[in-house]
């Protein structure tokens, strides 16, 4: 269903919400709704419309507690349980994002420099988790902020050669050597470095920077000079939102039509988020 059709639906139920964008194509922050209490059909509606025309949305002052927050994204469709969640946590679905993983991030330095490692969840998978919602639990007083980047935008941005260029090749999404440390054996995947909205019908440029990343089908310095083309257009700040958490803040993103990177400027902070991950097209949710 489009974003205009489930924004006619919302209409005509009477439980419109308050939609106030942040930047003219991605983002915007929405208030009239407690997410602590069932959505109506009407809120849902709405709620998925505006998620879907601004690809990242976000509540604040959001007093939820993690089964409240199960609760209100399985509204979205089915719960995806991360292979990396830790086993003893009090719920499946709900991964925690914790500061001090330092291994984490200095693994990651070899291969990109921090803050240049945007990326879409789940890109390793044949299908990915559709949508994601991340709950702030421990935040530090400044610095920490989340940059969502408007894939579409990413991709319209580019010189038209460059477009042609890259119609039709693929990227490699490589996490083996993550989910090797947790036992797990993943093979490496490959997507269109261009993908087509399922429900928008947009261009998305979508590329995943976290982990070693070929263009296919192309010398390996081309392969690079494309990667360095995609990653300055992630990095344009006209693509970009930026949102600063603070307690009770919740976003709520389209993982279809935007890619996203954490700020890593709060120092030795015990930062930790929450997220739940939304799986897509029920018939693959094993894959």
């Amino acid at each position: 269903m489009s974003a205009a059709t489930l924004e006619r639906s919302a209409r005509t139920t009477g439980d419109e919400i308050e939609v106030r964008p942040l930047q003219p194509t991605i983002g915007a922050e929405i208030e009239g709704v407690d997410l602590r209490l069932p959505l109506t059909p009407g809120q849902q509606h709405a709620i998925k419309a505006a998620v879907l025309k601004h690809k990242v949305i976000f509540f604040r002052d959001q007093d939820i507690d993690e089964q409240q927050h199960v609760a209100f994204a399985a509204q979205f469709g089915t719960l995806y349980d991360h292979p990396t969640t830790k086993r003893n946590d009090s719920h499946a679905a709900v991964h925690r994002i914790e500061a001090d993983n330092q291994t984490k991030y200095q693994q990651l330095s070899r291969f990109t420099r921090l803050g240049d490692d945007f990326h879409s969840d789940t890109s390793w998978r044949l299908v990915p988790t559709w949508g994601a919602v991340l709950r702030a639990v421990r935040i530090p007083e400044v610095g920490g902020d989340t940059i969502w980047v408007d894939a579409n935008l990413a991709y319209e941005g580019l010189p038209d050669a460059v477009k042609k260029r890259l119609d039709g090749l693929y990227a490699t999404h490589d996490f083996r050597e993550v989910f090797a440390k947790t036992g797990h054996e993943y093979p490496v995947v490959c997507h269109p470095v261009v993908r087509t909205h399922r429900e928008t019908g947009q261009k998305i440029l979508w590329v995943n920077l976290q982990r070693p990343t070929q263009i296919l089908d192309v010398e390996l310095s081309e392969s690079k000079e494309l990667l360095c083309e995609i990653l300055r257009q992630y990095k344009r700040p006209e693509n970009q939102v930026r949102f600063s958490w603070r307690a009770g803040s919740i976003a709520f993103w389209d993982n279809r039509a935007a890619v996203h990177v954490g700020v890593r400027n709060y120092g030795e902070f015990p930062r930790l988020l929450e997220r739940i991950l939304i799986a897509d097209e029920p018939l693959y949710a094993d894959l």
